[in-house]
């Protein structure tokens, strides 16, 4: 697994979303993941997202902020608002959401061994 952006020196903080699917109406999930995803990289203190899904309907995805009042700032955005409650009706059997400050971070890489 790979970052799908730099990250900068810490602090920053992650959004740590863990849900699993009712696998009802999955071409509206997929369309509006797609449109939050297109957003979400608009909004102010928006760093980058990584994310895991297996076949059970099961996913991890972590989102990254440069500081909190962004993060208050997309659970407020008027789409996202509705993506929410669109998923806690239609879409999620169960989610849990945590907010984490990173105060440290160190990485390895095989690639980069000489």
């Amino acid at each position: 697994m790979s970052a799908s952006f730099e990250r900068p020196q810490p602090p920053y903080y992650a959004v740590i979303i863990t849900s699993q699917l009712t696998g009802e109406d999955r071409e509206g999930y997929d369309e509006m993941a797609r449109r939050m995803g297109e957003l979400g990289v608009k909004q102010p203190g928006y760093l980058g997202r990584e994310g895991m899904s297996d076949d059970q309907g099961r996913d991890l995805t972590v989102i990254y902020y440069a500081d909190d009042e962004s993060i208050k700032a997309w659970k407020a955005e008027v789409e996202h608002v509705e993506a929410q409650r669109l998923g806690k009706t239609r879409w999620y059997e169960c989610y849990t959401v945590e907010v984490a400050r990173v105060e440290r971070a160190y990485a390895f890489s095989r690639e980069s061994v000489d």
